[in-house]
C-alpha cells in the first residue's frame, strides 16, 4: 500500500458526518466564485494584467480567466455531490495558491483584507478534504456501496 492509499484509507475511515456540510459549502461557495468570475471577466483580466504577475498579455489573461472561472464551476459541482471530491479539489489548490500569494500580494498582506482570509480558508479546507475524502453523505460513497455486477 502507497503512502497516497494509506492517507486515503485513513481520511475514508475518521470522517466526521458533520464535515459534509462543511464540504457542501465549500463547494457551494467555490461554484458561485465561479460564477462571479465568469460574469465579470473584465475585473479580473485587469487585475492580472496591471499587476503583471505572470507577464501575461491580453489573450492570456483572458485564457487564465475563462479557465479559472470553469475549473472552479465545475470544481464547485463537484465538492458539492462529493464526486471525484479529491480530484475536484487537487484542481481547485494551484487556483487558490495563486489567489492568496500573487493576487493578494499586490494588494497587500492586511489584516483588513477580507478577500485574503477567504482565499486562506479555502485553501485550508481544500487540503483538509483532499486528505479525509468527501465522506458519507456523497456520491462517491453511494458508489463504493453498491455493489457491482
Amino acid at each position: 500500500m502507497t503512502v497516497i492509499q494509506r492517507i486515503e484509507h485513513w481520511g475514508d475511515v475518521h470522517h466526521a458526518k458533520w464535515l459534509d456540510v462543511i464540504r457542501i459549502a465549500l463547494g457551494l461557495l467555490i461554484f458561485f466564485k465561479g460564477i462571479a468570475i465568469v460574469s465579470n471577466t473584465a475585473v479580473l483580466q485587469d487585475l492580472l494584467l496591471q499587476n503583471n504577475v505572470f507577464g501575461f498579455s491580453g489573450m492570456m489573461a483572458s485564457l487564465a480567466v475563462h479557465i479559472v472561472g470553469f475549473v472552479h464551476l465545475v470544481g464547485g459541482i463537484l465538492i458539492t455531490i462529493g464526486l471525484l471530491t479529491r480530484f475536484a479539489v487537487v484542481i481547485q489548490i494551484p487556483i487558490l495558491l495563486c489567489a492568496v500569494f500573487f493576487v493578494n500580494l499586490s494588494r497587500g498582506f492586511s489584516m483588513l483584507n477580507s478577500e485574503l482570509w477567504l482565499s486562506l480558508i479555502v485553501l485550508l479546507l481544500l487540503v483538509l478534504f483532499w486528505v479525509i475524502g468527501s465522506g458519507p453523505f456523497s456520491v462517491d460513497h453511494q458508489m463504493k456501496k453498491k455493489p457491482r455486477r
